[in-house]
């Protein structure tokens, strides 16, 4: 997994729009205004919104994720060494966890969800 593979795979989300709100080369991928994945700057992987605290907790004790830096609970860090399958997975179910969030009326402008 690399950044660009992340980019490439978030670009094809509806709807999905990349920024660096913070500076010095974040890639912050938001749907609706609202992030679901980062890049940072420095730490080698990609922050993922989880559905809730418990799926976050699960990964991080499977190993197959720690604890996303500066986010909340529900947010894990995948390092860049993840199979291409599983980062696929994580980076759709958190680009439909906040999609879900959404109002009807912006979620209906998106079109279909992957």
């Amino acid at each position: 997994m690399s950044r660009a593979t992340v980019n490439a795979i978030c670009a094809a989300f509806p709807g999905a729009e990349v920024s660096d709100p913070w500076g010095g080369g974040h890639d912050a991928w938001k749907v609706g205004g609202r992030m679901f994945a980062c890049i940072g700057a420095l730490t080698p992987g990609v922050s993922v919104k989880c559905p809730d605290v418990e799926t976050a907790e699960m990964l991080i004790a499977a190993g197959a994720a720690t604890r996303a830096p500066y986010l909340h609970r529900s947010w894990v860090l995948l390092p860049f060494g993840t199979a291409e399958a599983e980062l696929t997975h994580r980076l759709t179910v958190a680009y439909r966890t906040i999609r879900a969030g959404l109002p009807k009326k912006v979620q209906a402008t998106l079109g279909p969800p992957p």
